[in-house]
């Protein structure tokens, strides 16, 4: 797979960078310097664009951009890399075959999984049941280390226990991600608003916790095009959390439920959008500790093209 003057041939390079990245392009030509500068110079890229945030185009759905994004870094790997190849020989250890699989699995793959698993993950929002706080297509961040790691913390349950280690228990308001025990195969997003112990109840729309309604200001219309009559109001926690919620100006069956008790170990959580959110008022019922994912903590992006520069953290984001 040499061409004649000893350099790899140019369509072996692209091919192993569709596949390797260009960190697995640069060893397999035998570029090492510059394929660790590469795996660098992107991680931090990566980092900092997902930092700030992608930027959106107001009114455009560029939902498919999401699914096609892997093959554009596909194409821009090779594009990066073939243009080096005659100006390096295969003559290094790390040039063969074996060693770029092996490589790009530990540096690359390994990486990703690693992170994935014990710091950040990425997830999108495919419903309106956290609105306003998280609009369909929003992208996030969920910190895994928030509360220590689960059964449901690492990618295709590779750690099949129950309970958690080096955890803290999450506080009321935070938004989360967790696997319900109806729907134990789907991430779902939703915010603690009852700890264990608590009595939970929703009477007439407003939320109740331990007998007392919580704090509740009405801020005006609210309305989108798939909304069309509902009030956006802040809803404050009895430990000062607040954020903003969405009551339709028509009745529900979730504006009256009757008093739960949260049992030990377990959390009570509702969408912030109260009358479109499938929740523990229903079938849904309270989450145990061990089924939460993490913790929501940063925005990175809209497909749908919805200014998210107010919204981008995620928890905290109405103030305290």
């Amino acid at each position: 797979m040499s061409s004649e003057s000893g350099s790899r041939s140019r369509w072996s390079t692209a091919l192993v960078s569709v596949f390797g990245g260009p960190f697995g392009g640069f060893l397999w030509i035998g570029a090492g310097r510059l394929a660790v500068a590469c795996l660098i110079v992107l991680g931090l890229a990566a980092l900092a664009v997902c930092y700030i945030g992608f930027p959106v185009f107001p009114g455009i759905d560029l939902a498919w951009a999401a699914d096609l994004s892997g093959l554009g870094m596909a194409v821009l790997s090779a594009a990066i890399v073939v243009p080096f190849v005659p100006r390096f020989r295969p003559d290094k250890w790390y040039a063969h075959g074996l060693w770029v699989l092996v490589l790009v699995l530990l540096a690359s793959y390994g990486a990703a999984l690693a992170i994935r698993t014990f710091l950040f993950q990425p997830f999108s929002m495919p419903s309106g049941s956290m609105e306003p706080t998280l609009q369909v297509g929003d992208y996030f961040f969920a910190s895994k280390s928030a509360y220590g790691y689960g059964r449901y913390s690492v990618p295709f349950g590779l750690l099949p226990f129950e309970g958690r280690f080096l955890g803290s228990p999450p506080k009321r308001g935070d938004v989360v991600v967790f696997r319900p025990r109806s729907d134990p195969d789907t991430d779902y997003v939703k915010r603690i608003v009852g700890l264990p112990g608590d009595r939970v109840q929703m009477v007439d729309g407003r939320l109740h916790i331990n007998g007392a309604p919580v704090k509740l200001e009405d801020l005006g219309e609210y309305s989108t095009e798939d909304i069309r009559s509902a009030r956006l109001q802040r809803e404050t926690l009895p430990e000062g959390v607040s954020y903003l919620v969405i009551d339709y100006d028509v009745s529900s069956a979730g504006d009256d439920t009757p008093e739960i008790t949260v049992p030990a170990g377990e959390y009570f959580v509702l969408g912030d959008n109260r009358d479109n959110s499938a929740d523990s008022r229903f079938a849904m019922g309270t989450v145990p500790y061990g089924n939460l994912v993490g913790k929501a903590v940063r925005l990175f992006w809209n497909s749908n093209g919805a200014d998210y520069a107010a919204r981008q953290v995620v928890n905290g984001a109405a103030g305290k």
